[in-house]
C-alpha cells in the first residue's frame, strides 16, 4: 500500500533513498536525475516545476527539490517552510573509497529539531556491494501509527550488524511487540513485511 500522506521530509527522504539505493547495488551506479523525478512522482508528490538545473516537486506537506549534477542532491522540506525539518538527501561517488554513497542529513544542522540515526548507503564499485546497513523502506498509515515498512532481508542485515532496539530513523529506543516497533522518542514505527 503506497502511503497517500507525505506528511513531513522523513516520510519522503527515507523511501526515495530506498529507490536510490536499489539503483545504486543493482546497477553500480547514480541514478539519474530522471529516474529521481520519477521516484517522487512514485512516492505522490506533483512535479511543479523541472528545467534550469532544478525540479520542483509538492504533495500537501513537503516541497521537494531536485538539484541534478555529477552528483544528486534532494532537499525535502515541510510545506510551511519551516527548515528545523528540513533534509537533504545527496548521493555521491566518493572517488578515493571508489564507492557510491547516499547520505540523509539535516538541511539545517544548527536548527534541527530531531536527531538522523540513518546510516549512509556505501556501495562499493569494485564488489558491488553494499557496504553499510541502512534500514530503509517505504511508510504505512495504520490506525496505531504511522511505520517505516522493512523486507526480511534488511531486518536480517539489520540485526546482524546493528541493534535492532535503536531507532533507525531517530536513534531513540524501539519497543518491540512481535513484527512491530515503536520508537520512544519519536513516535514513529517500524514493521516487518511478510
Amino acid at each position: 500500500m503506497r502511503w497517500e500522506k507525505m506528511r513531513e521530509p522523513i516520510t519522503v527522504a527515507v523511501p526515495l533513498a530506498k529507490r536510490m539505493r536499489d539503483v545504486m547495488v543493482t546497477e553500480k551506479r547514480l541514478p539519474g536525475g530522471d529516474e529521481v523525478r520519477e521516484f517522487l512522482r512514485e512516492l505522490g508528490l506533483e512535479e511543479l516545476y523541472a528545467g534550469k538545473g532544478i525540479a520542483l516537486f509538492r504533495s500537501g506537506d513537503v516541497v521537494a527539490l531536485l538539484f541534478p549534477r555529477e552528483s544528486l542532491v534532494v532537499d525535502v522540506i515541510p510545506a510551511s517552510g519551516e527548515v528545523s525539518d528540513a533534509l537533504e538527501i545527496i548521493a555521491y561517488h566518493d572517488r578515493k573509497l571508489n564507492s557510491l554513497i547516499l547520505e540523509i542529513l539535516p538541511a539545517n544542522d544548527l536548527e534541527y529539531e530531531g536527531n538522523i540515526g540513518l546510516e549512509p548507503v556505501i556501495v562499493n564499485l569494485e564488489t558491488g556491494e553494499l557496504e553499510s546497513n541502512p534500514v530503509l523502506g517505504d511508510f504505512e498509515e495504520e490506525k496505531d501509527g504511522i511505520y517505516l515498512v522493512v523486507d526480511r532481508e534488511t531486518l536480517e542485515r539489520w540485526k546482524e550488524n546493528g541493534n535492532i532496539e535503536t531507532c533507525p530513523l531517530c536513534g531513540g529506543e524501539l519497543a518491540w511487540r512481535g513484527k512491530k516497533a515503536v520508537c520512544l522518542d519519536c513516535g514513529y514505527g517500524v514493521k516487518v513485511k511478510d
